[in-house]
């Protein structure tokens, strides 16, 4: 056991035997029960280890014991944080106090109102072949998914073994999922069907990728393949019967949105935001339409390798702007992927909305991919705090993350990125009109005003030039991510919002030194952790954190 000589300073000979004789029976030591920032550090990284469930057989147990016993180990952990006197502590310190006080709050969320064990079929999720550009993968999902992405081509024979567990558990967890599925959700479960069927899509691409250089994996890919086909089927006989709404409420949604992911607007006001941002650009998009009528429209590339060009073109653009115009310190590590071959142009009847985006022009994008550049930061850069140096639980960034990769589009364009391209200013009104859309969906879903299909129609009516196909791949991802995950469909348009309202205000406190590029860097020094947050410590406004009831 390795014990700190920082334990030790100025402790007595009894309060060291005392303190040897508590951590090795895994009990508190007498100083460790009390307020000091250290002791949040432990009580931290105890929880992170407590919400993970058990593993039996390789595969992770949400049986109803399961899951009531986690639940009333949750109330411990809870009381022990409350206990804590922050009081004397600096405001980073009590930042990070509210950032586990937010982790725990989720888990309690889940138990008493998203239940992803009980009510959801995509959280058995069985394969995941894409990383996602966000900290983690978007909404709820069982602990220990098999992540392809994450594997190099030919597989180490470590690699192997490790993939081929993964494989081997998915029957099991499947059979698991049929006993945990209790409640009657009826979208939930339309979700379920398609996200099984693009998983079999995904093992089938595997199967085909392995059956040269990998026969010994191929037998656990075809068992896994038919237990997601047969689960499928499964889920399709008792979605027909279904007709339980998947909606949490507007109380819960607002609960959600204060204890959770630390935003101070309601739900109703959430709804106003989106609909005066949707009323906005689409005004300011006509606007733009009436100043270019003149030039002509933007083209799909003629072929492949036309497209391939584009997008690295898009990359370097983009990149050289950040350094050249001094956006923030562009590290030598940070990059945007160019692509290794330019691919085929799909027909027009086969595009999707951001299909339309990009082969019009791939630099509006290249904006939002400043996910990517995140990601790099938060690998090479870790925060020097461990309850921030990794993602934060149940999606808490999402309004920060969103929120950034959003208003860097429209950002972007006032500072000058589009200048040379008066056509591709349009595009940018489109993201976000699209986005309040989808935004004005996830609350009416959640308050029980639109279904599913609802949402659907909504959105392919509302979306600009029909550019949302109902068929279309994103519809249904982003809408299987807003059912499972209230409140992620507004966190594009609300955290933009939140990013202008801290900008003005660290510019204001600053005054005529303001610089934006030390308010960049400054920015992504605090971490990907939600907007009022990182406004509470940039500027030291506390209005937010009094209206979230936050401890100070």
């Amino acid at each position: 056991m390795k014990v700190t000589k920082r334990l030790f300073a100025g402790a007595g000979v009894v309060t060291v035997l005392t303190m040897i004789a508590a951590l090795v029976s895994g009990q508190d030591a007498p100083q460790n029960r009390g307020n000091r920032y250290e002791d949040l550090i432990r009580l931290f990284r105890e929880w992170r280890e407590f919400q993970k469930p058990k593993v039996v057989n390789d595969v992770p147990d949400y049986s109803r014991e399961a899951m009531r016993t986690q639940r009333d180990g949750l109330k411990r952990f809870q009381q022990r944080l409350a206990a804590m006197d922050i009081s004397g502590w600096s405001v980073p310190q009590k930042v990070d106090y509210n950032l586990v006080r937010a982790e725990m709050n989720g888990l309690d969320f889940d138990h008493r109102v998203l239940r992803p064990w009980s009510r959801d079929p995509s959280f058995y999720a069985a394969i995941n072949n894409a990383e996602p550009d966000v900290p983690l993968r978007e909404g709820p999902q069982v602990y220990g998914v098999l992540e392809m992405w994450k594997y190099s081509f030919p597989l180490s024979e470590k690699d192997a073994a490790d993939v081929r567990a993964k494989l081997d558990s998915i029957p099991r967890l499947l059979d698991q999922a049929k006993r945990n599925l209790t409640e009657d959700n009826r979208d939930l479960w339309t979700i379920g069907v398609h996200t099984k069927r693009r998983e079999s899509s995904y093992l089938a691409s595997l199967l085909r990728r392995l059956s040269g250089p990998r026969p010994d994996l191929v037998p656990y890919v075809e068992r896994a393949k038919s237990a997601v086909d047969e689960f499928r089927g499964w889920l399709e006989q008792r979605q027909k019967t279904m007709r339980g709404s998947s909606a949490v409420g507007i109380e819960n949604y607002n609960w959600y949105l204060k204890n959770v992911h630390l935003v101070s607007y309601t739900w109703q006001e959430q709804l106003e935001i989106e609909q005066l941002e949707l009323q906005r650009s689409m005004a300011t998009l006509r606007l733009e339409e009436q100043r270019n009528r003149k030039l002509p429209p933007l083209q799909a590339p003629a072929n492949g390798e036309e497209l391939r060009r584009r997008n690295e073109e898009a990359v370097d653009t983009f990149m050289n702007f950040m350094k050249e115009q001094e956006i923030f310190t562009v590290r030598d590590y940070m990059h945007l992927e160019k692509p290794s071959g330019g691919g085929s142009i799909l027909p027009e009847r086969a595009r999707d909305f951001f299909h339309q985006i990009l082969y019009r022009d791939y630099l509006p994008l290249k904006c939002h991919e400043i996910h990517w550049l995140e990601k790099q930061r938060m690998a090479q850069e870790p925060h020097a705090s461990p309850i921030r140096s990794a993602p934060l639980l149940y999606d808490i960034w999402d309004s920060r993350s969103e929120g950034l990769a959003t208003a860097w589009e429209e950002m972007m364009m006032h500072a000058g990125l589009f200048d040379q391209r008066p056509r591709t200013r349009e595009l940018i009104y489109i993201l976000v009109a699209t986005r309040c859309i989808r935004g004005i969906a996830d609350l009416k879903i959640h308050s029980g005003e639109f279904t599913l299909d609802d949402a659907i129609k909504y959105i392919v009516e509302t979306t600009p030039n029909g550019w949302l196909p109902a068929e279309g791949a994103t519809i249904w991802e982003d809408l299987g991510i807003y059912l499972r995950q209230p409140s992620y469909g507004t966190t594009y348009i609300v955290g933009k919002i939140a990013f202008d309202r801290l900008l003005g205000d660290k510019s204001r406190l600053v005054g005529a030194n303001f610089r934006f590029k030390d308010f960049m860097d400054q920015f992504f020094d605090v971490g990907v952790i939600p907007m009022s947050l990182v406004r509470w410590e940039m500027t030291g406004l506390d209005d937010e954190v009094k209206a979230l009831n936050l401890r100070q």
